[in-house]
């Protein structure tokens, strides 16, 4: 319908500047929000932003802290980019990060390998079987068309309590007073940190690497042309003679074990341990959604976007400490920014034009 002259007509695929501005506008806008929740507990916006940047952004010590938390934001948004670009709606990357850090404890603590073994093997089982909690939801949406949303949502919540049996039953730390976690890893099984952070740098590589890998993978391989087909025209994939079945199954196995990666390297580089599980994924699978939609379905678009929300994530400890906030504007800001990106959506799908008015008629309307 055209209004004043004007009206909305579809757009065919939004220029890529114009998907920059128009997220980065939705970033600023979360952002301007989030100033004036500072202003209602009585902190100055411009101050209250001057500390986070300062502790952050301005030191090594708190820029290693934003890349602590954007590494596993990293890899579980680059796969959850690569399952976004086949439609296939992975909601699950926070109980795969559980499933990955579990196989990997299990590795460290029970399997007897020889020291130069231990960390690949843990990588390795931790890519397994988050790809593997991936599956069941994978096989369940193209045998029966069950919606994957719902399937990988509950796969968190299983895993989650999985792993809560592991670390007050079996696993348990046979040392361990007080707590539910299990015994600590033996030295060759703690992935080494950048000297004086927390921040483990074999991680950090293998997340930048996954996400030229995805990259690559969508560009010039087949199961990567595949994949694009069957997000952007399913019909035109069962023309073209493409394997739903199979092609579902190998990108939820890349996106869910990119998960998996990333909880490995947070039990290993971090807690060095298997604990409560809200402990090892501060809620980064759910995270993991917002980088992949800010990258809009581009891999290396995630190198910034888990920078953003790493930040977002670090400034959390400097509001709580520093500022004094409560612990949830972490999750507060997330929602915000989430919310914005979905406001943007009808502007990046439709475009305002300019239509030739009817004679003697300041307006016309047409449907």
């Amino acid at each position: 319908m055209t209004f004043l002259g004007y009206k909305l007509e579809p757009r065919t695929k939004p220029p890529g500047q114009v998907v920059f501005l128009y997220s980065f506008a939705a970033v600023l806008v979360a952002l301007i929000i989030t100033g004036f929740i500072f202003m209602a507990y009585g902190l100055n916006p411009f101050s209250a932003y001057a500390t986070i940047i300062q502790k952050t952004l301005l030191n090594w010590r708190g820029f290693s802290q934003v890349l602590l938390k954007s590494v596993p934001i990293l890899l579980a948004g680059v796969g959850l980019v690569l399952a976004f670009r086949a439609q296939f709606w992975n909601i699950g990357a926070e109980g795969q990060i559980l499933a990955g850090a579990a196989a990997a404890a299990g590795v460290a603590l029970f399997l007897p390998l020889p020291a130069p073994l231990t960390l690949p093997a843990m990588f390795l089982a931790g890519f397994i079987a988050g790809g593997l909690w991936g599956f069941l939801p994978a096989i369940l949406k193209v045998r029966l068309g069950v919606n994957e949303i719902i399937t990988t949502l509950m796969m968190n919540y299983i895993m989650l309590y999985i792993v809560r049996w592991l670390i007050n039953g079996p696993w348990k730390g046979k040392l361990v007073r007080g707590f539910s976690e299990s015994d600590k890893f033996p030295a060759q099984a703690v992935l080494p940190t950048f000297v004086g952070t927390r921040l483990n740098w074999p991680t950090l590589g293998i997340a930048i690497l996954f996400v030229f890998f995805i990259f690559f993978l969508l560009s010039r391989m087949k199961l990567g042309f595949e994949i694009r087909m069957m997000g952007e025209s399913p019909e035109a994939a069962h023309y073209a003679g493409v394997s739903f079945l199979t092609t579902t199954v190998l990108l939820v196995l890349l996106s869910a074990g990119a998960a998996g990666l990333a909880g490995v390297g947070e039990i290993a580089g971090i807690h060095k341990k298997l604990l409560e599980p809200t402990s090892i994924s501060q809620g980064f699978g759910y995270t993991a959604i917002i980088v992949a939609l800010l990258a809009r379905g581009n891999p290396l678009a995630t190198l910034a976007t888990a920078l953003l929300l790493g930040w977002v994530f670090a400034s959390g400890d400097v509001m709580k400490v520093a500022l004094r906030l409560p612990d949830q504007m972490t999750g507060v800001i997330n929602g915000l920014l989430l919310l914005c990106i979905i406001c943007i959506e009808p502007l990046l799908r439709y475009r305002l034009v300019r239509t030739k008015a009817l004679p003697n008629s300041k307006f016309k309307e047409t449907v």
